[in-house]
């Protein structure tokens, strides 16, 4: 990002990049509450915590750790002091403030299908209505040619992009089967990229949902830009 100050809180339309995230996740009538990983060091945080006194939904934060999966794994434990091991849980990159509330919508429609809240089915990993899925993830299917290459830079095959999605967030899992699995991955040094790829370990299947390809994660410096782009192009229809 070619900057001292972390990307999450880089300024986009005026206000950190993590702020614009927080808001739009707890403008969503059916998320419930929101828990921060925030490293226990971190010297940007404490300057934004006044901003977040209007949000009822913000329920406070969790220690970040090495490791994505080590962060996720201790967010969890603190949203279990308010939420039971079978409610749903949605992890959100805190870079990715332009996801769609109808995107939202698409994965817990998708990702519920099947499963009653009184009485969870088994996690099956089944596709049509009425069947349980392992969790799910927003994604998107990749449409440029794939290229394979050596250490030298030199192709060494085109991939079929058939069957190939890139990963985005939310991904949404159950509390207690998403805790277990971060757990088991790490004591065996299974390498965890994201939540989903957790579950896989697991033996679980998570269902892709398409979403809208503004769902960007802020990355490069450009991506500013971009995102200050599709936010004004969201307003009154994200």
């Amino acid at each position: 990002m070619q900057s001292a100050v972390p990307k999450q809180y880089l300024p986009l339309l005026g206000r950190p990049v993590i702020l614009h995230t927080i808001e739009r996740l707890c403008a969503h009538p059916r998320i419930q509450g929101i828990v921060i990983g925030v490293a226990p060091d971190d010297p940007h945080w404490p300057s934004l915590v006044g901003e977040l006194k209007h949000l009822s939904k913000f329920l406070g934060t969790a220690p970040g750790g090495e490791t994505r999966a080590q962060t996720v794994l201790n967010s969890l434990k603190e949203l279990t002091k308010h939420a039971r091991p079978d409610d749903w849980v949605l992890v959100h990159d805190a870079v990715r403030p332009c996801v769609r509330q109808g995107d939202i919508d698409k994965l817990i429609s998708v990702v519920t299908r099947g499963h009653s809240k009184k009485s969870p089915l088994p996690l099956k990993g089944g596709e049509g209505e009425g069947e349980g899925v392992d969790g799910g993830l927003l994604a998107f299917p990749v449409s440029d040619t794939v290229k394979r290459v050596d250490n030298t830079g030199r192709v060494t095959e085109t991939v079929s992009r058939e069957g190939l999605w890139r990963a985005a967030t939310p991904q949404m899992f159950r509390i207690k089967a998403l805790t277990h699995a971060l757990e088991q991955a790490m004591k065996t040094g299974k390498e965890i990229t994201d939540e989903a790829s957790a579950m896989e370990a697991a033996g679980g299947h998570p269902h892709v949902v398409a979403c809208h390809t503004d769902n960007i994660k802020i990355t490069l410096l450009e991506d500013l830009a971009l995102a200050e782009l599709y936010m004004q192009q969201q307003r009154g229809k994200a």
